[in-house]
């Protein structure tokens, strides 16, 4: 497979250790750590696997959203094309035959019956509603926390991660 960056034989097999399913995180650790090598060196050759999988990443979220709207597509298709035959089925007013392969059948969908419910919930009486207990508003509370300090509450220090450029 054609990379971005030439790895050495070492870190080649580390990336491809990277790339199993069932391959144990610590056997990944344990490749890394007998590698001899400077901590630049080690860092150079890790960010060039890091900036590869990236890239393979990035291609396997383009081709995820293509699938998905193709999927939409089909199932759209799909549905239009068993509306017809439904539609048909209705106008010729046969709402059940069989094939030498299939059985059609136009039936009553089950589960819970559909309900509209109005959309001013003043007009519903208070035992159809579900209480609900308040809910903190984090965003104010952190804007409060910016010049005030109380004891129910307080900002966290913020985490550090590494970038590479």
């Amino acid at each position: 497979m054609p990379s971005l960056y030439e790895l050495t034989g070492q870190y080649e097999a580390v990336r491809e250790l990277l790339y199993e399913d069932d391959v144990d995180e610590q056997v990944i650790r344990d490749t890394l750590e007998s590698i001899d090598a400077e901590i630049e060196d080690k860092a150079d050759n890790y960010a060039k696997i890091i900036f590869g999988m990236k890239a393979d990443i990035d291609a396997m979220k383009t081709e995820e959203t293509r699938l998905q709207l193709r999927r939409k597509a089909l199932e759209g298709r799909m549905d239009t094309l068993k509306g017809i035959l439904e539609e048909n089925m209705r106008a010729i007013g046969k709402k059940k035959f069989k094939t030498a392969l299939f059985s059609f059948n136009i039936q009553a969908n089950g589960g819970l019956q559909p309900l509209e419910v109005a959309p001013d919930v003043t007009d519903i009486p208070m035992r159809f509603l579900i209480q609900q207990d308040p809910v903190p508003d984090n965003k104010k509370i952190r804007e409060y926390l910016e010049g005030h300090e109380v004891e129910w509450a307080r900002l966290l220090p913020r985490g550090e991660s590494l970038r590479i450029r």
